[in-house]
This record gives structure tokens, C-alpha cells and sequence, in this order.
């Protein structure tokens, strides 16, 4: 097996970070690898000894992608954690803060997956995969709240949560925030949370 060097993965870093940018800046099909190289600083033969095509480099950007915004999910609910209303509430004012900040362009999942028509594209596959396990997280969620048809108020969270990412900043922080909190307690049937009450 060939030892990979601590060059070889600053080299894949930089070319993946840099793809990153670029791509949620400008969309994956506008952005050729020819800037990707021109951005990076890295020769065009060691990107391509680490991504061997550019959906590869798609793919990898998703996959990135996907790892950070669990990892920051579970950070949003932690402080929160066992209370399964609050929770709920926490994630959504993470949620509401992402799509409020700006330069925000919307769910790279959404974005990327939306320029590839064929289904059986990486990116595609990824984002069915990403919405997937939303969907899953969301339904044990609303299980634990107690309510009836985890299933279908899932399905309704998530519509939400996507309508966010799709707002195109239309909303700020707090009133994105504040939209995604009354939207989700109408469809569950609760009262908001407030801050050092639960909810009813």
C-alpha cells in the first residue's frame, strides 16, 4: 500500500477547500478545474492524482459538506439535550441563523444536486442519502416529543427546513428563526419555548 505524505494531504486539502468555495460560490458547472488549479496554487497533474475527475471533486465537496453540518446539528441540540421539544427549537435557530448569515446561496446538497439531471450521479446519490438521514433524525425527534404520525410531521419539519435553505436570504436571523419556530409548533400542536419555560 502506498504511504500517503503529509504534503500529499495538504495538497488534497487545498484543492478540496478551494473547490468548496468555488462551488458554492459559483455552482459546480460554472467552475472549471482549470480555476480551481488557478485559485489553489496546485499543479493540475496533483489534483488529479488525488480526485481523478471533476465529479469526483463534486463528490468529495458533498460528502464534506454532509460530515459538517451533522457535526454542527449535534452541537445546536447538545446544550438542549434530553429535552426533546427544545431540541427541536435549538435546531431550528441554528437553521435560522444558517440561512440568515450572509453570503448564504442555500443547501449545497440542494444547489449542487439541482444542476444534474441523471439520478445516478454522485451528487445526487449524496444528496438523496443527506435528505434521507435528515428525515430520520427529524422523525426520532418528533417520536420523542410524543406527538402522533412521527412519520408525517416529519415529512413536514423537513419541508420547512428546506424552505429555509431555499429562502435566498429573504429572511434574516431572527425572523428566519422566528418563522421556522411558529411554523413547526403550528404543525406539532405546542406552544413555542420560551427560554426558561417548557413548552405546553
Amino acid at each position: 500500500m502506498r504511504t500517503v505524505d503529509a504534503h500529499e494531504l495538504d495538497t488534497a486539502a487545498r484543492v478540496l477547500a478551494t473547490a468548496s468555495r468555488l462551488f458554492y460560490a459559483h455552482g459546480v458547472r460554472a467552475v472549471g478545474v482549470e480555476w480551481i488549479v488557478a485559485e489553489s496554487g496546485v499543479a493540475k497533474t496533483s489534483l488529479y492524482r488525488h480526485f481523478r475527475t471533476k465529479d469526483d471533486l463534486i463528490a468529495a465537496f458533498l460528502e464534506r459538506e454532509d460530515r459538517e453540518f451533522w457535526m454542527q446539528w449535534d452541537q445546536a441540540v447538545k446544550p438542549v439535550a434530553g429535552d426533546a421539544m427544545r431540541e427541536l427549537m435549538a435546531l431550528l435557530d441554528w437553521i435560522g441563523k444558517r440561512v440568515g448569515r450572509a453570503g448564504y446561496r442555500g443547501c449545497p446538497q440542494i444547489n449542487v444536486a439541482a444542476e444534474f439531471s441523471d439520478p445516478a450521479h454522485p451528487a445526487r446519490k449524496i444528496r438523496a442519502r443527506h435528505k434521507a438521514a435528515m428525515f430520520e433524525r427529524l422523525k426520532a425527534l418528533i417520536g420523542r416529543i410524543g406527538r402522533n404520525e412521527p412519520d408525517e410531521v416529519a415529512h413536514q419539519i423537513a419541508l420547512l427546513i428546506d424552505g429555509a435553505f431555499t429562502s435566498d436570504g429573504r429572511l434574516s436571523r431572527i425572523r428566519a428563526t422566528r418563522v421556522l419556530q411558529s411554523a413547526a409548533c403550528a404543525v406539532i400542536g405546542s406552544e413555542p419555548v420560551r427560554r426558561g419555560r417548557r413548552s405546553v
